[in-house]
């Protein structure tokens, strides 16, 4: 089971998530449903060799050991014939009256064999069956006198009963006869010589003792009992064994290039779908949205759900497959055995359980930790300046130390109990292998089950245990893209900005004369109060105002970036509302204050979305700005590759972004405090380009410095959202207002 290293992110509504997941993958629904059954199909040929594997193990196991089956054939065979009433049949013994009386009066006979047999005599009374075992331990001098057909073969063959059997061939002749196994031919010679080495093994013997005594058995029965290995039934048992083991792999192989396959499909679907949504959203959302939230959703969300998809759904259901497969299958091979396997893991996985309940609240103090020092850390490094200059750098350090001492004190909890894992995981499978191995000797010893089961159920413990693990790990993953989904639907699922495929109205930048107005028609609460004015064509319109006063607004408004709620603004008479956004953003020309340089050369930066533009005309606009002579002392000059991260000033990237809009040809032009990041020997000099610049455009110019909007044509004071007043700088100084004090302020020491 994987370590956890973050406290995992759970969805608002896991089911609704899972299920708008899946409804999102119907473009893929075959391809996924192919991935998923191969998945399915694998686990189950992993379930079936275990006992094909027993099947193995038996095979092999039995050509290791001797025939036991033939063994016990021609030793039951052979004792048969060996049989009390056989035996009666060929030695002819008086037990007459007269013959015992006769034997205890003899006077040749020492009293000691009289009493002995007299014992004898007593315990066949006692106990009949074991007659002719008694009788062989008769004294040979009284034995002699019982025996009618009084031979040396004859009281040999009957001494030997008592321990090690020898059978005289006159009197093997008479007992045994031929008989047939497996058809092989077993003499009557043979039968003796086997019955001489049997008679002769005992249970102190050793494995390599009997084999050697059944290497001295006659060549027909050591054919029959010698140990001996089918290698044919062997290699065709392999070979299915191999050809499952292939296939399985094959169809796992394949399962991951589809689900590989579905999973990066899927992704780039739903990167493209957030791409394009992100054209599709007003500007009021990413003003409400943080700009990292949305990126974290295109890469980090999609990620997650690309990386479950390619691993925990397979995992799922070849986990779901294997623990249901296997547990039929240990039932199906012997419940006992099943019962123990299952008894045995679960005890392990109830202990991990705990252990994980535990050590949860620590990986979440772990994460809130880390949190804690990264911040201060970056507290730190940001205004290190000022830490410097206050000598705050014992304070930083003291609670650097406290932030640290905690962070670690929970790192090393988490880390120490999910460190028990993998130890009880292993303990886990081998408590269970042990458990197997125990019960399965006791039922081999019993003859229920053979050795190959308890290799079978050797590895269905492995199974067993493996699919737990995965399926935890799979739900918990399935967790997290649950709410990866919601943050990425929910993106999606954002209100768009109103369709403008029936718009067919058109402006052409090239034939617009620079008119605009803005109307109110008083029907419901405007967006902007007093939102009416007129900006003929070739004028500069200047719109001030303290900070927050709407002055951004009016001009998210101008560009259509916001749907303006009550009243319209007309260019040239034509409603914005008539036209697309794109055809409005067309005749507009901005310069923001916040400035954007991207990774590419100075000339690209600047000629950006701007077509047939020559070199000439490039420089001649550097050169209007000022900032030719910055480009040249670059390495490359024009073709000297920029980025985001290069040390280019605040200033010079403000000059390439006021060079940027000059390029464009449009009737509008709109300068969002453009100037406030260069110095004042440079404003002045952007100042005079942007009055060449505006020269028969109708420009809008967001400025806090006042002093750079002084020869506007129109200036609109704003204040709460509202426009309050309007005029020139001279007819707005007269009234003595709101624009007069804020004129006036900015000289006040």
């Amino acid at each position: 089971m994987p370590r956890p290293n973050r406290e995992v992110a759970k969805a608002k509504d896991f089911k609704g998530a899972i299920k708008r997941l899946i409804n999102e993958l119907s473009e893929f629904k075959k391809l996924t449903i192919i991935a998923l059954v191969l998945a399915a199909l694998g686990a189950i040929l992993t379930i079936v060799t275990p006992d094909i594997l027993s099947n193995l193990t038996d095979e092999i196991s039995n050509g290791l050991v001797m025939n036991k089956d033939n063994f016990e054939k021609i030793t039951k065979e052979v004792t048969n014939s060996l049989n009390e009433e056989n035996i009666s049949k060929v030695i002819k013994i008086d037990f007459s009256e007269k013959n015992i009386g006769s034997i205890m009066m003899d006077s040749d006979i020492f009293f000691e064999d009289k009493q002995s047999f007299q014992k004898i005599l007593e315990e066949m009374q006692s106990n009949p069956d074991s007659g002719m075992k008694l009788i062989a331990s008769v004294p040979e001098s009284i034995l002699s006198k019982l025996v009618v057909s009084n031979t040396k073969d004859t009281i040999k063959f009957i001494k030997s009963l008592s321990g090690n059997v020898e059978v005289p061939d006159s009197i093997a002749k008479e007992l045994f006869h031929e008989f047939e196994i497996d058809g092989v031919k077993i003499s009557v010679n043979d039968q003796k010589e086997f019955l001489k080495i049997v008679s002769r093994l005992n249970e102190n013997m050793d494995a390599t003792s009997i084999y050697a005594k059944v290497d001295e058995m006659p060549s027909s029965i050591k054919t029959l009992v010698e140990p001996y290995m089918n290698i044919d039934k062997i290699k065709n048992i392999a070979i299915v064994l191999v050809t499952i083991y292939l296939i399985s792999a094959i169809f796992t192989y394949f399962e991951s290039i589809l689900m590989c396959d579905v999973s990066n499909n899927f992704a780039r679907k739903l990167r493209g779908n957030i791409s394009s949504k992100i054209n599709k959203l007003p500007l009021k959302y990413f003003d409400k949205h943080a700009i990292g939230d949305t990126l974290s959703r295109v890469t980090n969300d999609v990620d997650i759900i690309a990386q479950s998809m390619n691993q925990s759904l397979s995992t799922l259901v070849s986990a779901i497959t294997l623990f249901v497969g296997t547990t039929i299958m240990m039932f199906v091979t012997n419940w006992v055995m099943a019962i123990t396997a299952i008894l045995a893991s679960l005890f392990g996985f109830v202990f991990m359980a705990v252990v994980l309940g535990k050590s949860q609240k620590y990986f979440v103090a772990k994460q809130k930790e880390l949190g804690a020092l990264n911040g201060h850390i970056e507290e730190v490094y940001s205004g290190l300046n000022v830490v410097k200059t206050y000598n705050g750098q014992k304070i930083s350090n003291g609670k650097f130390d406290e932030l640290n001492d905690k962070l670690y004190k929970a790192n090393w909890k988490s880390e120490f109990l999910s460190g028990l894992m993998m130890p009880m995981m292993n303990f886990i499978g081998n408590f269970g292998y042990v458990a197997v191995c125990v019960v399965g000797a006791l039922l081999a010893l019993n003859g229920h089950i053979s050795f190959g089961v308890i290799v079978a159920f050797i590895v269905y413990v492995r199974l067993f245990v493996s699919p737990l693990s995965q399926i935890a790990q799979a739900m918990t993953s399935l967790q997290s893209t649950a709410a990866a989904s919601e943050r990425v639907f929910e993106f999606l699922d954002e209100k768009e900005m109103l369709d403008e495929s029936k718009l067919t109205k058109s402006l052409d930048k090239k034939e617009v004369k620079g008119n605009i107005e803005f109307k109110y028609d008083g029907n419901e609460t405007p967006t902007i109060k007093n939102f009416s004015a007129k900006a003929k064509a070739g004028q500069k319109i200047a719109i001030v105002g303290p900070t927050g006063a709407g002055k951004t607004t009016m001009v998210n408004l101008l560009m259509k970036f916001y749907d303006i709620n009550s009243g319209e603004i007309l260019i040239d008479g034509v409603s914005t509302k008539e036209l697309t956004r794109e055809n409005v953003h067309s005749l507009f020309t901005m310069v923001l204050q916040d400035t954007w340089v991207f990774n590419g050369t100075v000339r690209d930066n600047i000629v950006y979305n701007t077509e047939n533009v020559t070199d000439k005309e490039v420089e001649n606009v550097c050169k209007t700005v000022g900032l030719d002579h910055f480009i040249k002392t670059l390495p490359d000059g024009y073709n000297t590759i920029l980025s985001d991260n290069d040390s280019v000033s605040a200033g010079q990237r403000q000059l390439l972004t006021i060079a940027r809009g000059m390029l464009q040809d449009a009737p509008f032009l709109i300068l969002d405090e453009a100037t406030s990041n260069v110095d004042t020997r440079t404003e002045e000099l952007v100042q005079k380009a942007m009055d060449k610049l505006t020269h028969g455009k109708t420009s809008f110019i967001i400025a806090h410095r006042l002093s750079t909007i002084k020869n506007a044509d129109l200036i609109l004071v704003m204040n709460n959202g509202n426009i309050i007043e309007q005029g020139n700088h001279e007819e707005l100084m007269k009234q003595k207002g709101f624009y007069a004090d804020l004129y006036n302020s900015q000289f006040k020491l």
